[in-house]
């Protein structure tokens, strides 16, 4: 009996190095790169160094707070999967708006120029291209509220993805147009979320069935916008807006992610 919880033991331990060793081969690098227009843009690259071989590679936009801890962790558990991830710098120069109402300034010329979102997009595109672990061939786009947004803004405009991913975005942007559309979509919609009206989930609907779109809507019960963010409930409490986390939504839309990339990765 002893020898069996000794090997119990010790079989436990060499699990938990080989976890610890696993996790301190993803490598986190803060890197500079530059859009069309010259701006300078501050953004963050993870993957997993142990890994040989090219592998796809993510996108990933940030909130409407700018570029943040909460997007580069998201880039270290995409890398932790076996992806080569980028969270980009959309407002350049690593900017950043601390309250609703800067985060809003920033965001704002995006929504009402759609060109410079993928101008920007296809800086970070660019930018991964650059590192031998990307298989250019297999890239995919994730955002989050604004990100989001911006993610489905990209599939719209006839970006080459493989697939994008919404996670709690807003939906009224640009309309799909038939045949510009290539990649497959995904939206993580919080079903609480007093952000978006049911009017304008059901035109979202309606335009890429119209369109003939190949796509995914998964509403999550009880979540609220910006459910995947564990900081939402007291940014939400501290500028009185209806933004919380929901820990359920956001385990299972990650999962649900993971399926998609499954699809979309050949």
């Amino acid at each position: 009996m002893k020898r069996i919880l000794l090997s119990l033991l010790l079989i436990s331990t060499i699990s938990f190095m080989n976890a610890q060793n696993r996790r301190a081969a993803v490598v986190g690098e803060e890197i500079s790169y530059k859009s069309a227009d010259g701006t300078v843009l501050k953004g963050y690259v993870a993957y997993d160094e142990a890994k040989k071989g090219k592998r796809p590679a993510i996108i990933v936009i940030h909130e409407w707070w700018g570029n943040n801890e909460y997007s580069r962790h998201r880039a270290d558990m995409l890398a932790q999967l076996g992806y080569i991830a980028i969270a980009v710098d959309m407002y350049g120069n690593g900017k950043e708006g601390p309250t609703p109402k800067e985060a809003g300034e920033l965001a704002g010329p995006f929504y009402s120029n759609p060109q410079l979102a993928k101008e920007r997009i296809e800086a970070a595109v660019n930018k991964i291209k650059e590192y031998a672990e990307t298989d250019a061939s297999q890239m995919a786009c994730i955002g989050y509220c604004f990100g989001g947004s911006m993610s489905l803004t990209a599939a719209k405009l006839g970006m080459d993805f493989k697939g994008v991913a919404s996670f709690h975005g807003g939906l009224a942007g640009i309309p799909a147009e038939a045949g510009k559309t290539k990649a497959k979509i995904l939206v993580c919609h919080g079903a609480a979320d007093k952000f978006i009206s049911d009017e304008e989930v059901k035109n979202f609907r309606q335009n890429l069935d119209s369109v003939k779109v190949d796509y995914q809507f998964i509403s999550y019960p009880d979540a609220t916008h910006a459910f995947t963010n564990p900081g939402s409930t007291a940014n939400g409490q501290k500028f009185n807006i209806p933004i919380a986390y929901n820990a359920a939504a956001d385990k299972k839309s990650w999962e649900d992610m993971k399926d998609f990339f499954k699809t979309i990765f050949k």
